[in-house]
């Protein structure tokens, strides 16, 4: 998230696509709706689904679900052809548009009417408000995310703000809303399983990198994997873990199939192909579910016998920091005494480091509290001294702790304080909050932002990916933070470069020993991103300069599957005049599995299911539901799971409001059995689902497998089980917003 929610009260034009935050996140709903009012901000909101945020807007767009990038680049079509793009931008901070507007031209009106089915006049009209109201904010969700391309979109969607300069500025920005507390602290830490903490990734450099910050030797943390190439290999994701279980051993990149499943913070009905999954559930010799709640995970499986429920403190129960959408971080004090035998995470994870043995390695410089508990504010710590990629170093727990002694002192808007000790810092220092908490940097309200200075919170884009590509520069031409003594783009900093511009005699002897340590034969290749003294970063802030470098934004993404996005149809699509000309990617392998593709698009589904079936939150209930099921004010007021359809289908197929209905899925027999309910919300041949849902399973009360006293008060059938195959070929992120179904009375 570039920007802030606070942020979007600047807002001159507000786009929401694939998101339906008055549902999802209804306190960030407030922020939208300051700047809708304050601003009169055209708010636009695009879905397939007439929402409750839709029900806000002031254009409502109905697109075919799994047609973002045409729907994009439609939009694109009208701002090039009138000239609305902002040309100065483009030029100084951005690579590559000119291969964007070769892919755009071919999305004329008429093709995006015939693919996306939004007229032109609207797609004019859309693109008209958002090029002629600026700043204008783009904030997407899940909608966008859960397709079988899902990175191609988010990318498609950027660049659509970098082409009207809407990046780095107050009031612009490509933001996207987290479902639940510290989702992005989560991601931030390595959650995701191509990287180390802080999106180090998995090379030899970065496990050295975090062998030093942890005090360990490499050669020791090598020891505890099968082999290097192994070490340095993506893991498998939560959305296929079962795979691993169930899929021949000689189709694996691994030496054998998953034996173990922990379920830790995840219900298990949150991702598709449930009835492969229950069955890898079945099949794995350890199941453990780490969760406040029992939840689907726990209860779904037909199992005797290695499984184990560990009840983990809910964020009330426990303290230390979290860090919000927007990469502020802020600190949490207990405010409840853990009920029953829960558990703090970390309390759990130094017991299982224990029975596992490397409990000292683990926690060696992180002190255990009374009662076996690590200490948070040393966790803290230590991800201060590690997480210098991102900045997520600057914010000690003291500094964390005087914000929330504070927050009286900080503006709702800018995020500044405007008076007392902190004055000048941004609330809950997000991140980047550059180098050590000792020079502290006041945080980074809005990345990218080149009218601030680097040291007040401004930056430019990061210098990732070399200098330069096929000839063109890949640095910011002319393009600089504010009292930057370089005027234009640079690579990112080592040693050696801080060197070459003479100001490696500014750093102390403590921080030249520590990069002349860590780069052993080779100091000068030490990058700042290592230099675990920071001292490369004070230097180079000391002289108004970005140590990440200034480059352009790309615009191509080199090294993706598919450099430009390009629309490809959904895995499984009723449109089958567009399979040819819009193919699904060919099968392939990553994440150390079979990744299929275009062998299931080949296969027509769509005369057995020839409805579309999209999925998304409500407001009552949250992630896999079981918590707030339970919550009897929250269970009366959604007491059935249910599948939205249009009243043209419903007369079609003789089902009336309210009745039973089969929902039938195209893989593995999968069925549910939900109430309808007949709304213009969805268009024809389109239905909705939401995903909060357990506790039936194809028709069968599950109830009794709850452990005593621990059953929601709603049960309802999980919309994940009929979803189906499909993955972004980046992430492996699941497609969960357009599949096909079949609707029958029951």
């Amino acid at each position: 998230m570039t920007n802030s929610y606070n942020d979007i009260h600047n807002s001159k034009a507000i786009m929401i696509m694939g998101g339906n935050p008055a549902e999802a996140h209804p306190v960030s709903m407030q922020h939208v709706l300051r700047g809708k009012e304050q601003n009169k901000a055209p708010l636009i909101v695009v879905d397939p689904r007439f929402t409750r945020t839709a029900a806000h807007a002031t254009e409502y767009v109905r697109i075919r679900p799994g047609t973002d990038i045409p729907f994009m680049w439609g939009l694109l079509w009208h701002i090039f052809e009138n000239g609305w793009e902002d040309k100065e931008y483009i030029r100084q901070r951005v690579y590559g548009m000119d291969e964007i507007r070769a892919e755009v031209k071919k999305w004329n009106p008429q093709e995006v009417e015939r693919v996306v089915g939004v007229p032109g006049e609207q797609m004019k009209r859309v693109a008209e408000l958002m090029a002629k109201n600026r700043p204008g904010t783009l904030i997407w969700c899940m909608g966008v995310t859960q397709h079988s391309m899902g990175t191609a979109n988010v990318r498609a969607l950027s660049v659509f703000q970098l082409a009207l300069g809407n990046i780095g500025v107050e009031g612009g920005g490509a933001n996207i809303f987290r479902g639940h507390c510290n989702v992005q602290g989560c991601t931030d830490l390595g959650l995701d399983v191509t990287t180390l903490p802080a999106y180090y990734g998995l090379t030899e450099g970065a496990w050295r990198h975090w062998s030093r910050v942890w005090d360990v030797d490499y050669a020791w943390m090598q020891s505890r994997f099968e082999s290097k190439k192994m070490m340095e290999t993506k893991g498998i994701p939560s959305t296929r873990w079962f795979d691993a279980v169930l899929v021949d051993k000689k189709d694996l990149e691994q030496n054998d199939n998953v034996k173990a499943m922990f379920f830790w913070g995840h219900g298990g009905n949150t991702v598709p192909r449930m009835p492969e999954m229950r069955t890898g559930m079945e099949k794995v010799e350890l199941l453990v579910v780490v969760d406040p709640h029992p939840t689907t995970a726990a209860a779904l499986p037909d199992r005797k016998d290695g499984t184990y429920l560990l009840p983990a403190c809910t964020q009330l129960e426990t303290r230390g920091s979290r860090t919000a959408s927007n990469r502020s971080l802020q600190w949490g004090d207990q405010i409840v005494k853990p009920v029953f035998e829960s558990k703090p995470d970390h309390w759990i994870l130094y017991k299982l480091a224990k029975k596992l043995g490397f409990e000292k390695e683990m926690f060696k410089n992180i002190k255990i509290d009374e009662g076996d508990e690590p200490n948070v504010e040393d966790i803290l710590r230590e991800i201060n001294r590690g997480t210098i990629s991102i900045g997520y170093s600057g914010q000690s727990p003291e500094r964390l702790k005087e914000h929330m002694k504070h927050q009286a002192d900080f503006d709702i808007v800018s995020l500044r304080a405007t008076k007392g000790p902190l004055k000048g810092e941004f609330y809950g220092l997000p991140w980047p909050c550059w180098g050590t908490p000792e020079m502290k940097h006041p945080g980074t309200h809005v990345l990218y932002n080149t009218h601030l200075p680097v040291k007040d919170g401004g930056g430019a884009f990061r210098a990732r990916f070399g200098v330069e590509r096929n000839g063109v520069s890949l640095l910011a031409d002319g393009s600089y933070p504010k009292d930057s003594e370089i005027k234009d783009g640079h690579p990112e900093f080592t040693y050696g470069l801080l060197k070459k511009m003479g100001w490696d005699k500014e750093l102390t002897d403590a921080e030249r020993a520590t990069i002349e340590r860590i780069g052993g034969n080779n100091p000068d290749g030490v990058g700042w991103a290592i230099d675990l003294s920071c001292g490369i970063i004070r230097v180079t802030m000391a002289h108004g300069v970005q140590a990440m470098g200034n480059a352009k934004a790309r615009a191509v993404a080199f090294g993706l599957p598919d450099p430009v996005p390009v629309h490809r149809e959904p895995i499984y699509t009723p449109r089958r005049d567009l399979v040819e000309k819009y193919p699904a990617m060919a099968d392939r392998r990553d994440y150390r599995l079979p990744h299929l593709g275009k062998s299931i698009q080949d296969k027509d589904f769509s005369k057995d299911f020839p409805m579309i079936l999209t999925t998304g939150r409500l407001v009552e209930y949250e992630g896999g539901g079981e918590e707030t099921r339970s919550n009897k004010w929250l269970a009366e007021l959604q007491q059935s799971m249910f599948v939205e359809i249009n009243p043209a289908d419903a007369s079609r197929l003789g089902i009336k409001d309210g009745q039973d209905v089969w929902v039938h899925g195209p893989e593995n027999k999968a069925k549910a059995r939900v109430k309808a309910l007949v709304t213009q919300r969805v268009g024809q041949g389109v239905v909705f689902m939401p995903f909060h849902f357990s506790g039936f399973w194809q028709g069968v009360d599950q109830r009794a497998k709850y452990p005593p006293g621990a059953d929601p008060i709603v049960l309802g059938e999980s919309a994940n089980g009929v979803t189906s195959y499909g993955y972004d070929p980046v992430t492996h992120m699941h497609e969960n917003k357009a599949t096909l179904c079949r609707v029958e009375a029951a």
